[in-house]
């Protein structure tokens, strides 16, 4: 397996700042790596009830002004990740699985590279113009040029949710614990969270020029 291409199964929530966080890293993996990987993008479901969220995780911490100081304080070392101070005190997305619905439809209408910017799109949206993207309204005016009633067509006859489905009983099987995680060498390796650029290189770099074909024999 030495020339063959390392699979890394990533999985965020559009909503989670060390996602937000974590795009300048993928770039550069990107760009480093270049046809050496391939990173295959799904959804899990982190925020799929903010508001349940902030009530169960954030009640004694301030709920949503609580959340937004963190969030704030998370991105304020990676001038990357910019940070309108709207979001989750007066921009409240009741959830992010309308924005992974969305996504994944512009996946099975328009492509995966379609999908990996238009996520991106939907991120900014958020993260620097404080746009509620738990509506579906503001999700379908970010896609500006492109084939709404394709998109139309696989939210309305259920495409795009089984391709959601599918990303979230995945992110189960693998026991994925937290947006971002990176999952390598068939399952056998998986970082997830605030990951530095350079733990991911090394790791990557690492699969690369040791790659295992089979499990360990112990």
């Amino acid at each position: 397996m030495p020339n063959q291409t390392l699979i890394i199964d990533y999985y965020s929530d559009v909503l989670c700042v060390w996602a937000w966080i974590a795009q300048r890293r993928i770039d550069e993996l990107n760009q480093q790596f270049g046809a050496k990987i391939e990173l295959r993008y799904h959804y899990v479901d982190i925020f799929g009830d903010s508001h349940a969220k902030m009530q169960k995780q954030w009640a004694d911490r301030d709920l949503f002004s609580g959340f937004a100081k963190h969030v704030i304080h998370a991105a304020s070392s990676f001038e990357d990740a910019p940070i309108n101070p709207k979001i989750w005190q007066e921009v409240r997305p009741t959830t992010s699985s309308n924005a992974h619905l969305f996504l994944k439809a512009v996946e099975v209408t328009h492509g995966v590279t379609v999908a990996i910017d238009t996520a991106l799109m939907i991120r900014q949206a958020f993260f620097i113009d404080a746009k509620d993207i738990s509506n579906m309204q503001v999700l379908s005016d970010l896609l500006k040029d492109t084939d709404h009633a394709c998109v139309d067509n696989a939210l309305n006859d259920g495409t795009a949710m089984a391709a959601l489905m599918s990303d979230y009983q995945k992110a189960k099987q693998q026991s994925i614990k937290g947006s971002p995680s990176y999952v390598m060498d068939n399952g056998r390796q998986t970082l997830y969270g605030n990951v530095g650029y350079r733990v991911l290189h090394a790791n990557i770099e690492e699969l690369l020029k040791n790659p295992s074909d089979e499990a360990s024999w112990c």
